[in-house]
């Protein structure tokens, strides 16, 4: 499936997971497990051992994936139906998953039905292409027909849907919105019966980052590489040590109750709008929530108003604030998400990985979006993604993580253009593409 992270059973084991399969076709305990162990050798899982007794909340995304695909190949398939199976991985972790797929197709001679909306991965991988478009195929034939003489006006469309353009130029006297620096967030290793602390993880180490009024961060890294964690440092949403300025005003030492009033200020869009917004909630209800949070005078009517406003603004028709989000498509569910956001007039967006989920023709909507967005609000975003494209075409600033570390930070077309470290030059070429995919 396409996120391995809801697929998989929270409340057991990697290894229990893998067997359960293998069991309910009659093997023993031990055989089960012994099959299930030399699964995840086949999918290059490191320290299998160890990965056998984690959950999956203590693995990175492209070790969940890995252990989906051992789940999936527990009973030798004829066929591997792969739903966007590296939406949410970056461009290395990626490449290493489809090599995979690849390898244990040849190994096997299995049939795979690959799904996904990244056109450069079905030109590397897919030997035919079928493309679809509400519920029909549209078109479809070989690779090198399709990319090279695509004859649907929706084929042609995908093709040139990439994300384009560049972002709008900051002014120099452009105040800093935030800023933090020496940021560290280092989680304990406790073994034994006492739960010694015998080591850390350093999830977040030493680095140093600002971001001004109407600029875009970007924040680019292989999965497990401290992303996510850096940014729930800067919302106070995670521990960590180094300071931490908003606004001019260091909140790193403030209490819940003493930041409160400037998490207005401060919104978030998650990657999956889906998972996100609760089905349980109307549109409206959704929108308006944080106004009921941080505005608690306003009435009822006032409040529906702003709601309406706000969905005007991302292209949303405020007759539809009572439908659920199931009766949405994924770029309306993230034009939503980015509603309930903007409605509290925030001054620092945090961008986690919000156009992953999205076709191509979406993605470069949702980029025009958030940078007319930007420039209206003098927002100040940080953009993390793996998608080194949409980052691109939003972010002035890159920086790029590994091991909870900053390999290096710099304007966002120098670093395109002559990237310093050799991991960010394989990033970009992983991105940018190259040959089909082998065994």
């Amino acid at each position: 499936f396409q996120e391995p992270m809801t697929s998989l059973n929270p409340l057991h084991t990697v290894g229990r997971q893998i067997m359960e399969g293998i069991q309910l076709r009659g093997a023993n305990r031990e055989e089960a497990r012994s099959r299930a162990m030399e699964l995840l050798r086949q999918v290059h899982m490191s320290d299998p051992e160890v990965r056998f007794q984690s959950y999956p909340h203590q693995l990175s995304g492209g070790q969940r994936q890995r252990a989906m695909i051992a789940m999936a190949l527990a009973n030798d398939p004829r066929i591997l139906i792969a739903d966007e199976p590296t939406t949410a991985l970056d461009v290395t972790v990626e490449f290493e998953i489809l090599r995979l797929l690849k390898r244990i197709q040849s190994e096997r001679r299995m049939s795979m039905l690959f799904i996904t909306h990244d056109l450069e991965i079905v030109r590397r991988l897919a030997d035919r292409v079928a493309v679809m478009k509400e519920g029909q195929v549209v078109e479809s034939g070989t690779v090198d027909r399709i990319f090279h003489a695509p004859e649907h006006s929706y084929t042609r469309e995908l093709l040139d849907a990439a994300p384009s353009g560049r972002p709008i130029p900051v002014g120099t006297k452009a105040p800093v919105v935030l800023e933090g620096m020496d940021l560290r967030v280092w989680f304990p290793i406790r073994r034994g019966v006492l739960r010694r602390t015998v080591g850390h993880i350093k999830a977040v180490d030493g680095i140093s980052l600002q971001v001004r009024a109407g600029e875009t961060l970007g924040v680019v890294g292989e999965s497990g590489s401290g992303k996510t964690t850096l940014v729930l440092a800067l919302l106070r949403l995670v521990s960590s040590d180094g300071p931490i300025v908003f606004l001019g005003q260091r909140i790193d030492g403030l209490t819940s109750r003493l930041l409160r009033p400037l998490r207005r200020r401060m919104q978030v869009v998650f990657q999956d709008p889906y998972g996100s917004l609760s089905p349980r909630m109307s549109v409206a209800g959704i929108i308006g929530e944080g106004l009921e949070v941080h505005d608690r005078g306003e009435s009822a009517e006032a409040r529906r108003e702003r709601v309406a406003e706000i969905l005007r603004e991302v292209e949303i028709d405020p007759a539809l604030m009572d439908r659920y989000p199931h009766e949405f498509s994924g770029g309306q569910r993230q034009r939503i998400a980015l509603a309930r956001a903007m409605i509290l007039k925030p001054s620092l967006l945090v961008l986690d990985e919000p156009t992953s989920a999205l076709d191509r023709t979406v993605q470069g909507q949702v980029v025009s979006l958030l940078r007319d967005l930007q420039a209206s609000h003098g927002l100040a975003y940080v953009f993390v993604s793996h998608d080194l494209r949409v980052v691109r075409a939003l972010a002035h600033r890159v920086i790029v993580m590994r091991d909870g570390c900053a390999l290096e930070s710099g304007e966002t077309e120098a670093f395109f253009e002559a990237p310093k470290s050799d991991y960010a030059k394989a990033l970009i070429a992983a991105a940018w593409g190259g040959d089909r995919i082998s065994a």
